[in-house]
């Protein structure tokens, strides 16, 4: 069965001390968790071309592969529970998009992945995510902030980015960052 959501979210890229230092400020030292990201594309990465993200993401024992198609004030989600056998042989094999989701028409193959370390915290009318990434031999650090209307959000991020001191830099998506690793010239 697929689930939709509308995800409205905000991040900046953080150096290592200031991730550590919103860990201590937010008590989430014990909150961290793994999740491993599978990122799928065609040979030609024709889904990131058009700023649609397909993974699987593994957190602990859970599979759930998920489509992301990015709009002006957020991105669309599809969202499918798969069992473990299920994953190992899409990661493995590569599957048809048309077989999970009827909006798009492809064969794609595992391409890369990426381990992510998040912490999480509610925070006012919206979730606070700090993650810890690793892929293709580079680690990152970034700050998100996941709200349910766009406007809201938005101040609540800046009220962030003011109080927390943290300078905005652009950041492109985890997806896009892990596949620069496989861009063929």
């Amino acid at each position: 069965m697929v689930h939709m959501n509308v995800e409205i979210e905000f991040k900046t890229k953080i150096d290592q001390s200031k991730y550590e230092t919103l860990i201590e400020a937010f008590s989430l030292e014990g909150n961290v968790f793994k999740q491993t990201n599978y990122y799928f594309d065609t040979d030609q990465l024709e889904l990131n071309q058009q700023s649609m993200v397909l993974r699987i993401r593994q957190k602990r024992e859970t599979y759930k592969l998920t489509l992301k198609s990015q709009s002006e004030h957020g991105a669309y989600e599809y969202h499918i529970l798969l069992d473990q056998d299920q994953a190992n042989d899409m990661i493995k094999n590569g599957f048809k998009t048309k077989d999970y989701f009827e909006q798009i028409d492809f064969f794609v193959k595992f391409q890369t992945s990426l381990d992510n370390f998040r912490a999480s915290t509610p925070y006012e009318s919206g979730t606070l995510f700090l993650d810890y990434n690793e892929y293709c031999g580079l680690t990152d650090y970034e700050i998100e902030f996941e709200a349910d209307h766009f406007e809201t959000g938005l101040q609540t991020w800046n009220k962030i980015l003011s109080k927390f001191q943290i300078t905005f830099q652009q950041t492109k998506r985890k997806s896009e960052r892990a596949l620069m690793c496989i861009i063929r010239p």
